[in-house]
């Protein structure tokens, strides 16, 4: 009875969530103790429950004016400044955060929530006996939940490293569970729930923003990229499997280039083009993009926005880093220095570049509400991991690799590069990769799996340990794990020791 109760609670809250069109529909009633639990609905609820904490990978941090989850990994590259003092910008600046600092625990929170709604989805919709509901659909929803706790446990071991393996629904309140190692919840969750995933009839593509193979398949690309990497070290077969699921994804087609960088800014090419998977968001809902006013430059008065934040924008030094003619670096494209104020129409220049991933022009003028998705993958990232992979499981880059960084590098309106050793080849897919896929919350991440920052001020690659940044704060190895949250260890102290340093 009391599993039964906590499945009516959570499929009540599921069921009133909203994320833009498969999250959107208002329920026409609410389910009670005598609701009928076998229904195409609820199973259907079930599994968009697992999909809400996405949007905690945006999630405003309390207690910070300007602060936001997105923040934290790109204020620890060493490669964005903030307007605001209050985002606790100059701990992460000087390196001198700790496990008290802003955003480590909604990070956790964020994560774990999604964790556990995945795993009530995964457990209990196959139970559901109804009609009009087939084993496939059944099958299909569970691979989306076990998709998506596959992804929020491959930010909690990118992060934190050893975490809490928990795959299945408290069946009481000892929730004190000891962390194992980052390796096997990649062996025992993250790889064999994609796997299981992949063996779906899921459609190849999804214009809703479900789970689509094509989805599943770019996030097996990345996890066995990264698993082939730092820490874990998986060598030149974790290399293969990854450059054989992001050939995948780009040979099956259905995936193009935007031909403009300001294509990814409209509201209409949504789940479209060259978005393979995108954390959902809309403007007629209370959840709205929060990147839009996040990172306008603060108090310039070019909005309808009653705060313009200001909160991230890249380094003099990392916009420098750009090569000559790269149309990425225009203005209007990833950055802009200036636009009319929404008062006067004179045109406002501002002190830096600012991030224009996430401008959306109806919100800035008039809504203040933005329609934009936020990306977690795209084809321009699966074009480089292929790249890498293969090139690293290979030992030289082959033909694809070679025409799939000229593609990038074509509508950067740089020239095609030619043969190069595999360590070149190498080099410069990392650079196409800070380059294309900054503030997106990538390079963070990609500076841990390779050990390697690109050196904006001498152009060299520099050992990530050892690393100066542009603010004189040198990494660490301290800095290749985050720190638990006090919160979190405080009330499970089977989660200590903490990570090093901390």
């Amino acid at each position: 009875m009391k599993t039964l109760k906590n499945i009516l609670v959570v499929t009540c809250l599921l069921l009133t969530c909203s994320c833009k069109k498969f999250l959107e529909e208002k329920p026409k009633s609410v389910l009670t103790p005598g609701s009928n639990l076998s229904s195409v609905k609820v199973a259907r609820a079930l599994a968009n429950g697992a999909y809400q904490n996405l949007q905690g990978l945006l999630t405003g941090q309390s207690g910070s004016y300007g602060g936001n989850t997105w923040n934290l990994m790109e204020f620890m590259t060493g490669k964005a400044n903030s307007d605001l003092g209050q985002t606790g910008f100059v701990n992460f600046q000087t390196l001198i955060y700790s496990n008290t600092s802003f955003y480590f625990d909604t990070w956790w929170q964020q994560m774990y929530l999604g964790v556990g709604a995945s795993n009530l989805a995964i457990e209990t919709i196959p139970t559901i006996n109804a009609a009009g509901l087939t084993d496939e659909a059944k099958n299909n929803m569970v691979a989306e939940a076990r998709t998506l706790r596959a992804l929020y446990y491959f930010y909690l071991v990118r992060m934190y490293g050893a975490v809490p393996k928990v795959t299945s629904v408290p069946k009481d309140l000892n929730l004190q569970v000891p962390r194992v190692a980052a390796k096997q919840i990649y062996d025992e969750v993250i790889i064999p729930d994609l796997l299981a995933a992949e063996k779906s009839t899921l459609p190849w593509k999804d214009a809703t923003g479900k789970v689509s193979m094509g989805a599943i398949k770019a996030l097996l690309a990345d996890v066995y990229l990264t698993y082939a990497g730092a820490a874990i070290n998986g060598g030149p077969a974790a290399y293969a499997e990854s450059a054989k699921r992001s050939l995948d994804v780009i040979q099956n087609g259905g995936y193009t280039l935007f031909p403009n960088y300001t294509d990814m800014i409209n509201p209409t090419n949504k789940n479209n083009g060259e978005f393979i998977f995108q954390v959902q968001f809309a403007a007629s809902v209370p959840i709205t993009n929060p990147l839009t006013a996040l990172t306008i430059p603060n108090y310039s008065g070019i909005s309808a926005y009653s705060d313009e934040y200001g909160s991230v924008w890249p380094t003099d030094q990392f916009i420098a880093s750009f090569p000559a003619g790269d149309k990425r670096v225009a203005e209007k494209q990833f950055f802009y220095t200036n636009y009319p104020s929404l008062k006067t129409g004179q045109t406002v220049t501002f002190k830096n570049h600012y991030i224009y991933k996430w401008f959306d022009v109806n919100a800035i003028k008039s809504t203040t509400k933005s329609d934009l998705n936020y990306t977690i993958y795209r084809l321009a990232d699966v074009y480089l991991m292929y790249a890498e992979a293969s090139n690293r499981a290979e030992g030289s880059p082959n033909a694809n690799a070679i025409t799939y960084v000229n593609a990038i590098r074509a509508r950067a309106t740089l020239a095609p590069i030619g043969a190069l050793s595999q360590d070149a080849f190498e080099k410069e897919v990392w650079l196409e990769r800070y380059f294309e896929l900054c503030f997106e919350n990538k390079m963070w991440f990609d500076m841990l799996r390779t050990r390697k920052v690109h050196n904006d001020v001498t152009g060299n690659w520099d050992n990530f340990v050892g690393h100066k940044t542009v603010f004189n704060a040198t990494f660490t190895e301290k800095q290749l794990l985050f720190p638990l949250p006090k919160t979190e260890t405080d009330i499970n102290p089977k989660l200590l020791p903490n990570n090093p340093g901390f």
